[in-house]
Parts: C-alpha cells; sequence; structure tokens
C-alpha cells in the first residue's frame, strides 16, 4: 500500500466478502415529499420503528460539555465502491470480518444507476441505544459521539435491538483469529473487546481525543481524523465540527442537498448522504 493511500485510483473492485450484517434488501430509497430519506427495511422494519419511537419520548443527559458536535458527509455520487474504507476500519479497529463496524452494500436509484453505500454508526444525538441500556454502558458524550463502556456492558443486547440502522454487533467469542487487513490497511491502535459485550463504529474516538489534546483539529489534521475518511481515494468521506459553519460538513450540508437515514425516527443522526443523481 503506497505512503498516500489517497492518491491511489483502483483499476478495479478488490473482493467483497459478505459483513454478515445487513444485505442489499434491507436498504431502500423512499421519497416523502422535499425530504427524501434512504431507510432500512426488511429485518430492520415496523416491530423497530414503534419501539424507537417510544425509547425517544424519553431524552436523556449527554456527558461531559463540548462546543463540538462530530459528524460525517459521505457522497454517493462519488463512492466506487472499493471497500477501501471497511478495510482501514477493520485494520485501525482491529473487527472481524462478521463484526464490521462499517459496512458497504450496492444498490440501484429508481433509473437503474449503480451506487454505494457505506454506514457506519450514525451517532444519533437522540439515540435508542442510549436510552434503553440499564447499565449506562451506552452513553452519549456533548460532543455527538455515542460510546461504549465495555467494562460496564453486561450484553443483554437492548442496545443492538433499539438500533434502527443494524449499527452494533453482538461479540460472541473470545477472539483470536488473525486480522487479516493487517499490515496492508493500518494497524490496530485499541483492544480487542472482549466476549460477551455489544461493538460499535467509534468515529475513531482515540484519534480525535489524542488529536485535540494536542493541538489538532478532526477532519483537517489526519491524525486526529478517523481512518475512513483517511483513506478514501476518492474523497467520498467528510468530517469534521457540525457545529462549526466553516467545517468541510457543515459547507457541504449548507451547499447541497444531503438526506440521512430514518430522519422520521427522530434520532437525528451525525452522517448526512449526498446522494446519487436520480435518486431524488
Amino acid at each position: 500500500m503506497s505512503e498516500n493511500p489517497q492518491e491511489q485510483q483502483p483499476t478495479t473492485l478488490p473482493p467483497q466478502p459478505s459483513s454478515g450484517i445487513i444485505s442489499r434488501r434491507e436498504f431502500v430509497a423512499l421519497l416523502v415529499g422535499t425530504g427524501a430519506t434512504l431507510v432500512m427495511a426488511a429485518t430492520l422494519s415496523e416491530p423497530l420503528d414503534y419501539f424507537a419511537r417510544d425509547i425517544l419520548t424519553q431524552r436523556g443527559s449527554e456527558e461531559g460539555h463540548s462546543r463540538h458536535r462530530w459528524g460525517m458527509v459521505i457522497d454517493l455520487r462519488t463512492c466506487i465502491g472499493c471497500d477501501y474504507c471497511v478495510y482501514a476500519c477493520q485494520a485501525t479497529n482491529d473487527t472481524a470480518d462478521d463484526m464490521r463496524w462499517n459496512i458497504r452494500i450496492t444498490d440501484e436509484t429508481p433509473r437503474g444507476d449503480t451506487f454505494y453505500v457505506t454506514r457506519p454508526c450514525l451517532h444519533c444525538h437522540h439515540a435508542p441505544c442510549v436510552h434503553v441500556c440499564p447499565v449506562a454502558a451506552t452513553y452519549a458524550r456533548s460532543d455527538g459521539l455515542v460510546v461504549m463502556d465495555y467494562d460496564k456492558c453486561i450484553g443483554c443486547r437492548y442496545c443492538q435491538t433499539a438500533c434502527p440502522y443494524g449499527a452494533r454487533s453482538f461479540n460472541w467469542r473470545e477472539r483470536s483469529d488473525v486480522n487479516t487487513h493487517t499490515p496492508e490497511w493500518g494497524a490496530p491502535e485499541v483492544p480487542r473487546r472482549p466476549k460477551g459485550v455489544v461493538e460499535k463504529c467509534t468515529f475513531c474516538i482515540h484519534r480525535i481525543d489524542a488529536g485535540l489534546a494536542n493541538g489538532l483539529m478532526p477532519g483537517v489534521d489526519v491524525d486526529a481524523t478517523p481512518a475512513c475518511i483517511n483513506i478514501c481515494p476518492v474523497h467520498a468521506r467528510h468530517f469534521g465540527d457540525l457545529n462549526d459553519p466553516n467545517s468541510s460538513v457543515s459547507r457541504i450540508i449548507a451547499s447541497q442537498p444531503t438526506i440521512r437515514l430514518r430522519e422520521d425516527l427522530g434520532t437525528d443522526p451525525s452522517v448526512y448522504y449526498i446522494p446519487p443523481e436520480g435518486l431524488v
């Protein structure tokens, strides 16, 4: 792998192993007036809709104080489905193929054009997973990050059931496998999670916190920015402070049409998508 992966332009897509998490039929387009929304369907359907709505009637307090709110923009017009972001996440966060924190699926616009969708944890401002956790192992920080405390997690999987996006995985076993995505796509930067806990994407929280402590800005400085953002060869992923009107993510959201997953649930996700032409 080159020292500057953003300069790579793959001529062919690498093999696409199944994540075992979500299928194409679980991701469909729904047009609702002028507010287009991408919807999780099939196994993530009506029961979770009502469950999430009930949970979201109770708002919890956020941990700490921050002037930031971290968010992501993913450009579906630009994404080429190379899976670089998937592999970099797996290497950096040391995840198994069947427990990916960032997944990629293929879909089509109504006129038949292929596009690719990647889905990390959406770090919802009103996250159902936070409100159902009986031991506060899942909690929200004031900077918008939904965080897991693996020492507190009792493995009840309430958070996994409550998530409308299928963004959580339960760790059924002690990890002894070899991470085949290292060192080509990066090196593990966080410990493996223990058996019996639920795990998920963190927006590379360890990079964000360490970066800020050293005067770096996430979304601007590479060392403070999530691995999936840095690795993208076509700059389809953007990260930054949603509270800063001058950040790249805020400027994109202000100047271009964007959509979010299941906005109708009121979860207020922190991940925005620029839809491909013909989808909305």
